[in-house]
């Protein structure tokens, strides 16, 4: 078991752009999500998968079990599920730290968050030039409850805002 301390923030420009990485497609589905606790599918450049169980013990720590599976065997496991988050990560060393930046796809482009991983809940990150507003703990920009609200406008068919009230969607995957 790992412990995850994260912090995520709103990116206000591209400027990141030049210390990125190549970027890694993400595809996640959610098989079982609840408050405090759940169960994700991610599928990394349609070629590698691995299944995730967290469970929140403090507004920034989550203990996180995470296992590489076969790739056929996540593809089944996601078949069963609707709420999906697709995104295209990339990583940017700055200010002596490995920043995370997802770029949405589908329902939710031109969202882009940044995620900072920290070695525990006291530390104060740097707040590099492109940083935006903060958003941890918001559920509005969790990527559990972005795949809820995804799965539940797929048949409205319609776009899903970044800023959309998602009311009691951590309940409903």
């Amino acid at each position: 078991m790992a412990a995850e301390i994260e912090r995520k923030y709103l990116v206000l420009d591209d400027s990141w752009r030049k210390n990125a990485s190549i970027g890694s497609v993400f595809c996640q589905t959610y098989l079982m999500a609840r408050k405090s606790r759940f169960v994700r599918i991610r599928i990394i450049d349609n070629a590698r998968a691995f299944l995730a169980i967290k469970f929140r013990t403090s507004a920034l720590r989550r203990e996180e079990f995470e296992y590489e599976i076969p790739y056929l065997d996540a593809l089944e496991m996601a078949s069963h599920s609707t709420a999906l988050v697709e995104k295209t990560r990339y990583e940017v060393d700055c200010c002596g730290y490995c920043w995370q930046i997802d770029v949405y796809n589908g329902p939710y482009e031109g969202l882009v968050i940044a995620e900072i991983e920290l070695e525990n809940e006291s530390v104060r990150n740097p707040h590099p030039p492109w940083l935006g507003k903060e958003i941890t703990g918001d559920p509005n920009y969790s990527n559990r409850a972005m795949a809820a609200a995804t799965s539940m406008s797929r048949s409205a068919n319609a776009r899903v805002t970044p800023d959309a009230q998602i009311f009691g969607v951590n309940e409903l995957v």
